[in-house]
């Protein structure tokens, strides 16, 4: 591979791997504070120990997300030192701020696994809103740097020169509160349905109506309603993010939708894959006028096909088919809930029949997935620019040979990290079960989040 490719490769994958834990990090704080401010509403213990646990959880993950985190802002110096000269300029203050968001978040989880039992209820719930606070702030700061990307802002660029720069303005990039929002709501639906997958095995392994069983039961049923809730504002969400892309990149909009003419009423494609010497998509299913009523919320809406640039500035068109597995994925993500209420409350089931509980199992997985088609379409859809229409993400990358050797380094690093997550969590849980815990929780003076540290 030429060394281009290598670095996208090398920190394409570096990012890949981070964003599972770094989505988790911020979905799963959420998680916590709903299960404690439901413990302090009912005084039910079921919800207490979810808390504990799945803060656990999050520290594992957390030792992880840091290094993987690491690595990714030591990657960008070294392998694109154009594009970090353009950030150090103009953009550095998400850089900046998300190291005390970052402390924040730490600090008050360290109160909160530490200091559970000696400080007052409202204290605890104040811990948590600020952890959770302190993780959605990380990922939002950083994530700004990729809205930047797509909306440059707060400068001139002028004979190779940056001029009349504007910090302030260049974070608050036209995209900014979109893309914030859609990392936030998404993280949250990412959060929720791996608490419902873990929660939808374990009680395929227990005996229906035992004391494991019900307890995971509450468990699902607080992940459905967070899921389901988070997965509908996202696609509320994404609405408006397609918007932006009509106004601020319309050749990511095309290639999105395989849309190559310039038309109004244009129709919105569903499936099948982009062929480039007939230029249509072959095998989609095509909805009348919907593109252009999604691209301005009118069918007279003109959205701009690929054949109005240049064919070298056209995205990769295999991007059609990462947007639809990502929209397909939260399509589905907004439908389980539903037909899991009407499951229960309009046919009046009580068990979950096993084909139920493996659809539920699959729900975190997939949640994950369409977080990582998401990214790889936002960031392949915008090439061949590192920042929009400013620079290329060949001049930004870094003249090194031979990166190959690193390449597969980190891969082995990566899965040697996967491996010891795994394996750490399943040994700890393993050590203290639900059972442990909930007893625990019911004996008086007894510590339950300062236990089995």
């Amino acid at each position: 591979m030429d060394n281009l490719l290598v670095a996208r490769s090398l920190f394409g994958t570096t990012m890949a791997f981070h964003i599972i834990f770094a989505t988790i990090g911020v979905g799963l704080p959420f998680m916590i504070l709903t299960a404690e401010l439901l413990y302090q509403k009912t005084k039910d213990q079921d919800y207490v120990v979810m808390a504990k646990r799945w803060t656990k959880t999050f520290a594992v993950l957390l030792g992880v997300g840091i290094p993987t985190g690491t690595i990714a802002g030591v990657q960008l110096s070294l392998l694109w030192p154009g594009f970090m000269e353009v950030i150090g300029r103009v953009m550095p203050l998400p850089f900046q701020i998300e190291i005390y968001a970052f402390f924040i978040e730490a600090l008050f989880m360290s109160i909160y696994v530490y200091a559970a039992e000696r400080i007052a209820p409202w204290m605890r719930i104040v811990s948590l809103i600020l952890v959770a606070m302190g993780a959605l702030a990380s990922a939002v700061l950083i994530t700004n740097v990729h809205a930047f990307q797509g909306t440059p802002a707060g400068f001139r660029y002028e004979n190779g020169e940056f001029l009349d720069i504007n910090p302030w303005a260049a974070f608050f990039n036209p995209s900014f509160f979109v893309t914030a929002g859609h990392v936030a709501l998404s993280a949250y639906v990412v959060g929720a349905f791996v608490v419902c997958s873990v929660a939808a095995i374990k009680m395929m392994k227990h005996e229906f109506g035992s004391r494991i069983y019900l307890f995971h039961q509450k468990a699902l049923k607080l992940s459905l309603v967070v899921g389901g809730i988070f997965a509908f504002l996202t696609a509320i969400n994404g609405h408006a993010s397609a918007q932006y892309l009509h106004e601020y990149q319309p050749e990511k909009l095309a290639a999105a939708e395989g849309l190559f003419e310039t038309q109004s009423h244009a129709p919105l494609a569903i499936g099948g894959f982009t062929d480039r010497e007939t230029q249509e998509v072959k095998w989609a299913i095509e909805i009348p006028w919907a593109l252009s009523f999604l691209a301005g919320n009118s069918f007279d809406t003109v959205v701009v096909g690929l054949n109005d640039f240049p064919e070298e500035l056209w995205p990769p068109l295999f991007i059609h088919t990462l947007f639809n597995a990502m929209v397909g994925i939260g399509s589905l993500l907004i439908l389980i809930p539903i037909l899991m209420y009407a499951w229960r409350k309009l046919l009046k089931k009580k068990h979950y029949p096993k084909v139920l509980l493996w659809t539920l199992v699959m729900t975190g997985p997939l949640a994950v997935l369409a977080i990582e088609f998401g990214w790889i379409f936002a960031c392949t859809g915008r090439q061949p620019w590192v920042i929009y229409r400013i620079l290329s993400t060949a001049e930004s990358a870094t003249t090194a040979t031979n990166l190959s050797i690193l390449f597969i380094l980190f891969i082995a690093v990566y899965m040697i990290l996967a491996l010891a997550v795994v394996f750490v969590l399943l040994y700890f849980f393993r050590k203290n079960t639900e059972l442990d815990d909930i007893e625990r929780a019911e004996k008086k003076k007894v510590p339950l989040f300062s236990s089995n540290s």
